[in-house]
């Protein structure tokens, strides 16, 4: 299988470092806000890759951090009165349970930088001891650049260039105005820890790098995150491992890319941010995931007016086939081997998704010519790509559960219903029985019927 490699803007035969195992880190979200579709994204590429892995073979160890301290987390703990560590806490929460109902699972070791204190500041003291960091008087630690031979191999630049015509900030605690911090002095009222160089907290780059080598030692096989952190944020992390080990930190690095709203990058200050919490309100996990995934993932996507409509009714059209050969047929039992070897070798070329996505339209109009002529194979398509494309995160529900919940033939009912069997499903998740019970009587007494899935629940008009 071939990965694609920014480090060197090529296709690359993927051979981890060690024979059948595979170490994989993709940096998370900063929590200083709600999960956004773009966040979402991420998550979803990095677990997908994972599992195509796994399919294949290889025993994978992937981690992924929460960064729970930075500027921006202390600026929203100023903003709301929570403390910073409360208000990290609180939204990693939130978040979890966003990403659980987009159907995205947990990597196998998750990180957070607060609870790698002692680890960032062991890897900061022995940067300073080889003389690649430097402790200024105000008591932050900067991290030499010119003392990397390799600095900008990621992003295909060298210090001069980053400087050349760039309006640098005056900082006379720099040797160089390119130094970034690893250890910021902490400012009146802020988050902060003990250390050699006084009190303070970590810079954002050197928490991947410690927690990197925390959970997978001196080297990994595969970084990733947003084409966004190239630079300066892998670049620095690069920096910094390899000047600590002398060894080459990642062997692959992958890059997804990023989200625009109608044309326009997504952004608070635009205020086209679109919350993963409320798309999942409206459509379903598999929809958002279809329309996410039918661009390959190094490459921006458009959310334009309508796209998650249009997943939608993909979804619908391949749920009614599905719904219809499970009747006739019944579940399949043998499946069908070359669906699967197709999707294992369209993955197999840089995990491409799209391409898989538009294989199902000729899958699906070959299952229709079947069921109307009577081929029970049928349903041994049907079985496979239900195997198949689970992977993605597709076809995992009951089909017709599927389309009385989201197809276009389900009934839309009144605000009041909707609050009502939301606030009943909420209080069956809570273990409130009795409150759940009132709730779907309530129901009852309206003229509709709650009915539970595994997927959530479905209301209709009796």
């Amino acid at each position: 299988m071939k990965i694609y490699n920014t480090l060197h803007r090529a296709k690359e035969e993927f051979a981890p470092l060690e024979k059948g195992k595979v170490k994989m880190y993709a940096c998370g979200i900063t929590v200083s806000g709600e999960a956004h579709i773009g966040h979402g994204y991420q998550a979803l590429i990095y677990d997908i890759m994972r599992k195509f892995l796994e399919k294949q073979g290889y025993e994978v160890t992937y981690a992924r951090n929460y960064t729970d301290v930075d500027d921006k987390i202390i600026a929203k703990s100023k903003e709301t009165g929570i403390p910073a560590d409360v208000y990290a806490a609180e939204m990693i929460k939130k978040i979890d349970k966003i990403m659980r109902k987009f159907e995205v699972d947990d990597p196998t070791v998750w990180l957070k930088a607060t609870e790698n204190i002692e680890n960032i500041q062991d890897f900061i003291q022995k940067l300073i001891e080889s003389g690649h960091a430097y402790a200024a008087n105000n008591g932050d630690v900067y991290f030499d650049v010119t003392s990397f031979k390799g600095y900008g191999c990621l992003s295909n630049r060298s210090v001069e260039d980053m400087l050349d015509g760039v309006r640098v900030e005056n900082d006379e605690e720099k040797k160089c105005p390119a130094d970034f911090a690893l250890w910021k002095a902490a400012k009146a009222g802020e988050i902060c820890w003990d250390s050699p160089w006084g009190k303070g907290r970590p810079g954002w780059h050197i928490e991947c790098s410690a927690m990197n080598r925390v959970a997978f030692g001196d080297q990994i096989d595969i970084h990733g995150g947003g084409r966004d952190l190239i630079f300066p944020h892998h670049e620095n992390e690069i920096a910094q491992s390899e000047s600590l080990t002398g060894k080459q930190f990642a062997k692959y690095w992958t890059h997804n890319g990023l989200i625009k709203v109608n044309g326009q990058k997504m952004s608070k200050s635009l205020g086209n941010s679109l919350l993963l919490e409320d798309l999942l309100e409206k459509y379903s996990a598999e929809a958002i995931k279809f329309a996410l995934l039918g661009t390959n993932y190094r490459n921006d996507i458009n959310i334009t007016d309508g796209i998650f409509d249009e997943a939608e009714k993909h979804l619908e059209g391949f749920y009614n086939v599905i719904a219809k050969t499970e009747k006739a047929f019944g579940k399949g039992k043998d499946g069908n081997k070359a669906i699967d070897e197709r999707f294992d070798a369209v993955m197999s070329d840089d995990f491409n998704t799209a391409l898989a996505l538009s294989d199902l339209f000729g899958l699906f109009k070959e299952i229709s010519k079947k069921l109307a002529a009577g081929d029970k194979t049928a349903a041994d398509d049907v079985l496979q790509i239900r195997k198949t494309y689970s992977l993605l995160g597709l076809f995992k529900a009951d089909a017709e559960e599927y389309l009385a919940r989201y197809g276009a033939k389900a009934e839309e009912v009144p605000e009041e219903v909707a609050s009502l069997a939301e606030r009943r499903w909420q209080a069956k998740r809570d273990k409130n029985w009795a409150e759940a019970d009132s709730l779907r009587a309530q129901l009852a007494a309206l003229g509709y019927e709650v009915k539970d899935t595994k997927d959530g629940y479905t209301v209709n008009k009796k």
